[in-house]
């Protein structure tokens, strides 16, 4: 059966591979030709027979209850965005309203209400749909002209700007493979994991780890062209709005250089505007 067909029993099995028996208080003692737990150790945890729990893998159980996939889930140890991953998955959640692509008055009157910060919103496959002229100037043009993605696995910059870049890469594309488990999923995400998936080794490695977590707040370091080094806090939000859209929101520590460098960029990108 392709993954694309089963991406429920793919992802229990991923997460199967995470959890070691000394996780969940079983015996270690023996050889083991398996990572993580055994199919019927997962049975035996969840409390479903372990012929059941092998069909849902290999994708020939398709209407598990929510009963069910809450007992795996707590069984393989899933948090709160993997878990919600998982019902999706599973067909157990709503389907959702396609995201737009155009950011509101509202939301763009956010953006501008904060100038000492770097502010922008992207849609479901995380391209930049609108940003307040720190941002602009901080994310650069090749970044704002290709979206996060791509310009993470197909642009050679990327791995001098973000100084660590395997971390933000790997957040990236967990980030990502939640927005694919929403029922439709934005055609954007789907484009753009098929592209990365055929253009960057990289992503294809990351991409068959699965796993899933949504952007929170992170740190980043950044070497930036204009203004050198800065570290940054960036926090996400969901638009409530505009279900798939989310603002980042990036700052800097109060009187470190980092914020004097955002406040340089401000300051460029004001000259930028006014054709200075």
């Amino acid at each position: 059966m392709p993954a694309a067909e089963n991406a429920f029993g793919e992802f229990l099995t991923a997460q199967r591979a995470r959890v070691s028996p000394r996780d969940v208080g079983l015996p270690t003692a023996g050889s083991r030709r398996v990572k993580g737990l055994r199919r019927e150790e997962v049975a035996v945890l969840a409390g479903v027979s372990a012929d059941y729990y092998a069909r849902l893998e290999q994708g020939r159980e398709r209407t598990p209850s929510a009963q069910v996939v809450e007992a795996i889930c707590t069984a393989l140890q899933l948090g709160p965005d993997a878990q919600a991953h998982a019902f999706r998955l599973a067909r157990l959640a709503p389907a959702t309203r396609s995201a737009a692509d155009r950011v509101g008055p509202d939301m763009q009157h956010l953006l501008e209400s904060m100038p000492g910060v770097a502010a922008y919103v992207v849609n479901p496959a995380f391209r930049i749909l609108a940003a307040n002229p720190v941002a602009t100037q901080l994310l650069g043009p090749a970044q704002m002209a290709q979206g996060a993605v791509p310009y993470l696995f197909a642009d050679a910059a990327s791995r001098t700007y973000f100084m660590d870049w395997e971390h933000i890469a790997r957040a990236a594309v967990s980030a990502l493979r939640l927005a694919v488990g929403y029922t439709p999923p934005h055609p954007e995400v789907t484009a753009v994991v098929a592209r990365m998936e055929d253009e960057s080794p990289d992503f294809a490695r990351l991409w068959q780890d699965h796993r899933v977590t949504g952007l929170t707040a992170t740190t980043k370091r950044i070497d930036h062209p204009d203004v050198g080094r800065l570290e940054l806090v960036y926090q996400t939000f969901e638009s409530r709005d505009v279900p798939g859209q989310q603002l980042t929101v990036a700052t800097a520590a109060a009187g470190s250089a980092s914020a004097d460098s955002l406040t340089l960029l401000g300051t460029i990108a004001a000259g930028a505007n006014r054709g200075v």
